[in-house]
């Protein structure tokens, strides 16, 4: 799944991050409303995790009043220390789907958030995930190409699910550093490019056709013919 943290507070925030990429989640984290609105707006996701005091103008209930304004009808979970009854009214009469206060336990937040995120789809959660003849079965942690098994490494495991789920699209250095090795910044390491080149020797050197691209000057694409 792809999700949405808004929160202000670094050590909250690093947590939850965290917690939802080493479980597999896609993350973009934003520290103040108005990006948080923003991004929000502008991009597509499953889940918003929306704390309620944020900086930037735009507080937690402006923000989702603004998006439920737009139609834009993404579940959200607000996580917040205003743990009043009438604060948990005013956040769901805003438009919220759940209502957490902290301090919270990871676990309980991890499932609200994938209930809230099935509930959006009218659907069960994803298990698998399917490129042309590559198959990932994101339980079992297991990986096959045109039925034959592939051994990743958890790290190799990471970037092929991240490059899986952005099948057709350009994929940057920069996301393949925040999404995979959560740098925030580039470190000027060839680390992208080892990784890259170990993981093509196991997913397309043993077969016919390519999966994994360079696009120059760019970064990397996963589709079955060349971009």
């Amino acid at each position: 799944m792809r999700i949405l943290v808004v929160e202000d507070d670094k050590d909250v925030a690093n947590f939850i991050v965290k917690g939802l990429k080493e479980v597999g989640h896609v993350v973009e984290h934003s520290n103040n409303g108005r990006d948080g609105l923003f991004m929000a707006a502008s991009e597509t996701f499953d889940a918003i995790v929306l704390d309620r005091m944020l900086p930037g103008g735009v507080d937690g209930l402006r923000l989702l009043e603004t998006l439920r304004s737009q139609n834009n009808n993404t579940p959200v979970l607000f996580l917040s220390a205003m743990a009043q009854v009438d604060d948990r009214v005013r956040g769901l009469k805003a438009g919220g789907d759940d209502y957490m206060t902290k301090p919270f336990a990871f676990a309980e937040l991890l499932a609200r958030v994938e209930a809230l995120a099935r509930r959006g789809k009218g659907e069960g959660p994803q298990t698998k995930v399917v490129v042309a003849d590559l198959e990932m079965d994101l339980l079992s942690r297991g990986v096959r190409r045109a039925g034959q098994k592939i051994d990743l490494q958890p790290r190799e495991f990471r970037l092929l699910e991240f490059l899986m789920r952005h099948a057709g699209q350009v994929v940057t250095r920069t996301m393949l550093l925040e999404g995979v090795w959560d740098y925030h910044f580039d470190p000027q390491t060839n680390v992208i490019d080892v990784h890259v080149s170990r993981l093509r020797q196991k997913v397309d050197k043993p077969f016919a056709s390519p999966l994994i691209h360079t696009v120059r000057n760019a970064g990397y694409m996963l589709r079955p013919e060349a971009p």
